[in-house]
């Protein structure tokens, strides 16, 4: 047992005088811990031996070693094998066949005919070698004795002794026997080092070929960092890729695999391969296993990028040279170029580059458009972009609602007519009555005369999420949110879908990680270009996109959270996209805030001022000469067409159903009628500010119409 022990220590509770007493309390030791079983301490010693680096490492090394001698014999029977028969020949002869070139076939075969025609001709040498090479040993001793007995005659006459004239004859000899010994001295040691250098050999050959699976390879080779692409390696990729009947072909066609690869082209930071897949092999075997196969050919699983081009039975792979998709692409031309412009009809926004690193520009010509991902990943980014490009169009009219209102969208303040920035519920409603407001404008042009033309109407809608899972309901009891027909928002996204393009009024959505329930089926199918950030699953891919651009290849669910920001697989006809293929993948451009910024001021130069409506007010008693000269806003003139427009979307119950006649009446009897400027009527800034300045201090129009 153990000891007590004496602990000295004042007591716990303040002493009520300054020179309390000391409390002595004994407390005994803790009792000691149970000994460890010998049997777990050996286990444990066991388990850290085994996992410890330095064995690991060594048993590697072992394996590595051991591997690259066994396969270096093979490697070096194989060789002897088709040096010695026609194996080679055939091989090729077989590669031709399959790959449908039949003249390569024929001259293989030709060749193979020599070579064994050859091959029997040295055989048939071999059967009467023995008889001539005797006949040969025979003449070549008798005349090689006589020139030796000629040489001692000639000895022995000159030094005129006759025992010279064997002289040679036994010098000849006595190095023949010195031959001999030296073999006996040499010859058991040989046997003993020969097996020894015989492995040396064979440890050679496969060191050199790396002939060693990837885990026992030392770190430095098994990363394979910046390791060139060549046929063999991507052979030898898809050999391992676990898929029976490609090994089997593979094997089949030998070291000639190759030819299924078309060239390896240089595309942009990587390079691109065409694979002709032989028969019994579906390119979607080759799909599903993209992560097995970026790892044969030592690359992260996305540097690799598989999709299927025009031809049958064929898959495109794109290989990134190691860690250069973590590289930035560079600025934006907006941010570049000041002198940049715009043109929705014909013109393309420069968005970034494409993997192959050409540049990859999007038409948003009666287009809309719908931007998925997870938050945080440059939705906003990518989505606004468009919009800085396009506002470099003084004809285009942007109506913006950002629900998350974080200031993302500030820049548009002086661009948009309408910019509503905010979460809560009242912002969903204000963004539901800007989204009715577009339904109502486009309703106006469907009914204008044929012919007529229609300066382009774009609303865009951020975090739409918000508004699709908003639980408001208005008066009647009909939902703002959800995905049902008695739904404000949804109906009024799916009429601008049905028909709003046709008189040019799209409609652009960015949304967080799609699902049923915050983003419905119809609307995002409605969508004419569809692009996707990083997403967590295949199935919300699958909304993002469709299945045909998932099917063809396109993964946005396997890129990197956090590390792929910008990058988008984007499934357009607004986008040059490879022949064969449903989607392309984009880095887009990243443009700060601030860059942003200035590009809007330069955009706004290019117009006459634009009056921003931060909130759609509902249900007020209006008063048309103040909104007049709200909407007016610091232009000097304004058109009596864009006049009605933005006071129908300040308020489309006073104000929807406003033809010219009623602007007019107001106006004139404010003696601030409108007039003709370049052809077309037009409402003064001037007229309107003095109108209201000289009216009656307490008198407001009346809410006519």
């Amino acid at each position: 047992m153990s000891e007590n022990v004496v602990h000295l220590h004042k007591p716990t509770d303040p002493p009520t005088a300054d020179n309390a007493p000391t409390v002595l309390t004994v407390v005994p030791d803790a009792p000691p811990a149970p000994p460890v079983p010998l049997w777990v301490r050996s286990g444990r010693k066991v388990k850290s031996a085994v996992t410890h680096e330095t064995t690991k490492t060594t048993a590697r090394a072992v394996a590595r070693h051991g591997l690259y001698t066994f396969n270096g014999g093979r490697i070096v029977a194989r060789r002897t094998w088709d040096g010695k028969t026609g194996a080679r020949y055939e091989r090729m002869i077989r590669t031709a066949e399959a790959a449908g070139n039949l003249e390569a076939a024929e001259e293989w075969e030709e060749r193979l005919q020599r070579f064994r025609a050859a091959r029997h001709h040295r055989r048939m040498d071999l059967l009467h070698s023995p008889v001539e090479a005797a006949k040969g040993i025979a003449v070549g001793t008798g005349v090689s004795i006589g020139v030796l007995v000629a040489l001692g005659v000639v000895m022995a006459i000159n030094n005129h002794d006759v025992t010279d004239v064997i002289t040679p004859l036994r010098a000849t000899i006595d190095f023949i026997a010195l031959l001999i010994r030296i073999v006996q001295v040499v010859w058991g040691p040989a046997l003993t080092i020969g097996p020894f250098l015989a492995l040396l050999a064979l440890w050679t050959v496969g060191s050199k070929q790396q002939a060693a699976p990837q885990w026992a390879l030392p770190d430095n080779v098994r990363s394979g960092e910046g390791e060139p692409i060549t046929p063999s390696i991507v052979v030898k990729a898809l050999r391992d890729l676990g898929v029976p009947a490609l090994r089997g072909a593979i094997k089949e066609m030998g070291d000639a695999g190759a030819s299924m690869l078309g060239p390896i082209r240089i595309a942009g930071c990587g390079v691109e391969v065409d694979v002709t897949l032989p028969s019994g092999v579906a390119t979607n075997e080759v799909q599903g296993k993209r992560r097995k196969l970026a790892e044969n050919l030592t690359r992260h699983e996305h540097e690799v990028f598989i999709t299927k081009p025009q031809a049958a039975r064929t898959v495109r792979l794109w290989i990134a040279d190691s860690g250069a998709l973590d590289e930035p692409i560079g600025p934006s031309p907006l941010v570049t170029d000041e002198t940049m412009t715009a043109d929705y009809t014909k013109g393309k926004a420069p968005w970034g580059q494409d993997l192959r690193g050409d540049a990859a520009s999007l038409s948003v010509y009666q287009r809309h458009l719908l931007i998925t991902g997870l938050s945080n990943q440059g939705k906003t980014a990518a989505l606004r972009a468009l919009a800085l490009w396009l506002a470099f169009d003084r004809t285009v009219e942007f109506r913006i609602a950002d629900l998350k209102g974080v200031g993302d969208w500030d820049m548009f303040d002086g661009l948009a007519t309408v910019l509503i920035q905010g979460p809560t519920d009242d912002h969903v409603i204000e963004a539901t009555e800007m989204v009715e407001g577009l339904v109502a404008e486009m309703e106006r042009r469907l009914q204008a005369p044929p012919g007529t033309k229609f300066t382009p109407l774009v609303g865009i809608v951020d975090e739409a999420q918000v508004a699709f899972m908003c639980p408001a309901k208005d008066a009647d009891k009909r939902p703002y949110g959800g995905a049902k027909a008695t739904s404000r928002y949804f109906m009024a996204v799916r009429k601008v879908h049905n028909q709003g393009r046709a008189v040019d009024v799209t409609l652009w959505e960015g949304t967080q990680d799609p699902t049923d329930q915050n983003l419905p089926k119809l609307v995002r199918e409605g969508a004419h270009t569809r692009a996707s950030l990083v997403l967590g699953t295949e199935s919300q891919a699958r909304m993002a996109l469709g299945d045909k651009a998932i099917n063809g290849g396109a993964a946005p669910h396997l890129l990197r959270q956090g590390l792929d920001k910008g990058t988008l697989v984007v499934a357009s006809d607004g986008i040059d996209i490879p022949a064969g293929q449903a989607s392309i993948t984009v880095r887009t451009h990243y443009i700060s805030t601030d860059d942003a910024k200035e590009i809007a001021a330069r955009a706004k130069a290019l117009r006459d001022g634009v009056a921003t409506l931060h909130v759609i007010d509902r249900g007020e008693e209006r008063d048309p000469l103040a909104d007049i000269a709200g909407v007016v806003g610091d232009a000097p003139r304004v058109r009596t067409k864009d006049v009605l427009a933005r006071l129908a979307t300040l308020n489309a119950d006073a104000y929807g159903g406003w033809s010219f006649i009623d602007l007019k009446r107001v106006l004139d009897d404010a003696d601030a009628e409108p007039y003709k400027s370049d052809g077309v009527m037009v409402v003064s800034r001037d007229r309107v500010a003095r109108a209201l300045a000289n009216r009656d201090t307490d008198g407001s129009a009346s809410t006519d119409g």
